[in-house]
């Protein structure tokens, strides 16, 4: 049974919806890892290195801070304000667009947009405002932005209440979360609560969502399978659903702990990243 943190109707949430990062440019598409390719293949290296020096330059340092960063380092930003308009459409290009893209909703009421390239561990995010948009590369298992927002915006507890009329399991799931939720520490396990398994009507599952309510972090992976993972209102706890090819819920879970792991890049995939980003530059920027 979904849980699904929804905005409710009328209240003051913000609307939020996925959009690509370069959204307001409509003649350029993102690339998978294969259109990354496919567009490079028609330029030569001397054209790429001739028309975009900067990027050129910029792109070794990039492969080394990939070979180098670890899942439990600090976030490595790359500003972008250097490069001119052809380079910021190659490394577009580059690029491309990976499995996790998501939105995080800030306080003073923008919203950054997230994606992963197709270098896992290597995201490019972009917050909206009315004094321009900031866009910036960010090394890391998931974006500064999101995890600070896990952190600082949700409630440190959550008021249980009153049992609701016809509840099955409600009340102890949410004991159990408020327990976890107090003794969850930073790089702890996540405590799982699986829904698919667990009997819950829907008197449960309405009392559930009123009490956490809804968070500031949107995320959606489409990897081996897709998953979609909703911060709540509770600090440290996070809807996380697998999903089948008609977007229905095939696991429903609970996660109560750090950003979850099904959008955290790992060690190994920033060592992925690094060779195959290097096999780019040397085939292409040689």
């Amino acid at each position: 049974m979904r849980v699904g943190y929804t905005s409710v109707a009328g209240s003051d949430d913000i609307d939020m919806h996925v959009l690509p990062l370069n959204f307001d440019d409509s003649a350029r598409r993102g690339f998978t890892g294969a259109g990354t390719i496919a567009a490079l293949a028609t330029r030569g290296g001397d054209e790429l290195t001739r028309r975009c020096p900067r990027l050129a330059a910029m792109l070794p340092g990039l492969r080394a801070a990939l070979a180098a960063h670890r899942a439990e380092g600090a976030s490595v930003h790359i500003r972008l304000d250097h490069l001119d308009a052809d380079e910021l459409g190659l490394l577009a290009d580059i690029l491309g667009e990976g499995e996790v893209t998501g939105i995080v909703a800030l306080p003073d009421r923008r919203v950054a947009q997230i994606q992963e390239s197709v270098f896992a561990g290597l995201w490019r995010v972009r917050i909206e405002g009315e004094d321009g948009a900031l866009d910036y590369l960010e090394l890391g298992a998931i974006p500064e932005i999101a995890a600070r927002a896990a952190l600082d915006f949700p409630r440190p507890d959550i008021e249980i209440g009153e049992a609701p009329s016809g509840a099955m399991n409600v009340m102890p799931v949410l004991a159990e979360i408020r327990e976890r939720m107090a003794a969850h520490r930073p790089g702890d396990a996540p405590h799982i609560i699986n829904f698919t398994l667990l009997p819950m009507n829907p008197a449960d599952m309405a009392h559930l969502t009123a009490t956490l309510g809804n968070g500031p972090i949107q995320l959606y992976s489409r990897g081996y399978g897709s998953c979609r993972v909703l911060a709540t209102g509770a600090r440290h706890v996070w809807s996380v659903q697998y999903l089948n090819a008609m977007d229905t819920p095939i696991l429903d879970t609970i996660e109560v702990g750090d950003v979850p792991a099904a959008v955290r890049a790992a060690d190994e995939d920033f060592h992925d990243s690094a060779e195959r980003l290097g096999e780019i530059i040397a085939a292409y920027f040689a």
